[in-house]
């Protein structure tokens, strides 16, 4: 796994052990869909971050963009951090991000939603609280088992894009309330 675009194309992304990466075509597809929005974020939050592989691939595609990081075992994402010397534009966090949504969620306006495809109902349970959170407008990118087909409350979130990739199902959503 490697980023696909931007400052630090090409480098090379380690997996935490068990990790499921999205696979760099799925990847592509995605940030090409927020690319058709005109998505230019100033602050992503990579809520599951596992590898940290998206919020590392907005900070080489935006120069102006931060970026926060949750896990529960971030090791990983600081090791893909390091040596990118983007220490000022980047901050990981050791924990839970259900538990950081009230934190996270109204500060950044693209969101990545990724719990582990075993955990769908941590990532309704995340889709729910932040929907009380996160401001107007905010893109929340939710990355779910393509056959888990879960849809978020209609009246909180607008489907802006429903796409599948192979195993990867990715939900594009906009804060409208």
């Amino acid at each position: 796994m490697q980023i696909i675009s931007g400052e630090y194309r090409g480098r090379k992304l380690r997996l935490p052990p068990g990790g499921r990466p999205t696979q760099n075509r799925a990847r592509i597809a995605l940030f090409n869909m927020l690319a058709s929005l005109d998505v230019v974020p100033a602050c992503v939050w990579d809520a599951f971050a596992g590898s940290g592989a998206f919020g590392i691939e907005c900070l080489s595609r935006w120069a102006q963009c931060r970026a926060v990081f949750t896990d529960i075992a971030p090791a990983t994402v600081r090791m893909n951090l390091g040596g990118l010397n983007i220490d000022s534009r980047a901050s990981v966090v050791a924990g839970d991000a259900l538990s950081a949504v009230g934190k996270y969620g109204p500060l950044c306006d693209l969101i990545f939603v990724d719990p582990p495809y075993c955990a769908a109902e941590t990532g309704v349970a995340f889709i729910k609280k932040l929907g009380g959170a996160a401001r107007y407008g905010t893109i929340v990118v939710w990355e779910q088992e393509a056959s888990a087909a879960i849809m978020p409350t209609a009246d909180i979130w607008e489907i802006l894009r429903d796409k599948q990739y192979g195993r990867a199902r990715f939900i594009i959503l906009r804060k409208i309330k």
